[in-house]
């Protein structure tokens, strides 16, 4: 059995120009190695260039599945959605049904002064301040002082929060009533009573004046 020097002895002195000579190890060893250089020059000049478009496609792919699950979750919960608006779209309109329309305010005062009465409460005042415009409602602020003791106070504050109509109060204070002698069981309300009025008949009645010749 030959040596390994003996073989690199024998691979040096190859004829470069009578391949036919070679024994069978020479040819394969030559077929490696240009196998192994054509590959070499295959991926320095055609894989490495393409692996940061390949690993952007990857980054795309995993975004457009990302995506696709969220459209799907969406589409399969559509119908849950649909309910949903419909509910808010009901309780929307129900909200505005307790919106008083602009001939409506005076009852509404009105109510309002019924209720104090009923409550047992005196009235030092009651001033209508001017409309405070929203996006598509009217906030309608008054001020309003009230005396009473602590259970009229309270079933004030009740009966307007049961008018059929949307009625906030706010910016209360409520301080104690001083006799002569420094005392006294009732106690002085200040506060803001506000109401609320749709504007959507203010467009209705203009666009219907428009029409008209």
């Amino acid at each position: 059995m030959k040596s390994l020097n003996e073989y690199f002895e024998e691979l040096r002195g190859l004829d470069q120009h009578n391949i036919g000579s070679w024994p069978l190890y020479a040819y394969v060893l030559a077929i490696a190695a240009v196998s192994l250089t054509i590959m070499g020059i295959g991926t320095w000049y055609f894989v490495l260039p393409k692996q940061d478009t390949l690993a952007q496609a990857r980054a795309q792919e995993s975004k457009l599945k990302q995506r696709f699950e969220i459209k799907q979750r969406q589409v399969a919960n559509l119908d849950a959605y649909r309910d949903q608006l419909e509910t808010m779209e009901a309780q929307f309109g129900e909200l505005l049904q307790q919106l008083p329309s602009r001939t409506e305010v005076p009852s509404l005062l009105n109510d309002i002064s019924k209720t104090r009465i009923a409550s047992g409460l005196e009235e030092e005042l009651f001033k209508p301040r001017p409309e405070e415009m929203r996006d598509f409602y009217a906030i309608l602020p008054n001020d309003l002082i009230v005396t009473g003791d602590y259970h009229e106070l309270g079933r004030f504050v009740s009966g307007v929060a049961a008018l059929s109509r949307i009625v906030t109060i706010g910016d209360v204070e409520i301080e104690p009533l001083r006799d002569k002698d420094g005392r006294t069981g009732e106690l002085r309300m200040s506060m803001t009573a506000n109401t609320y009025r749709y504007l959507e008949e203010d467009g209705a009645t203009t666009e219907s004046s428009g029409d008209t010749p």
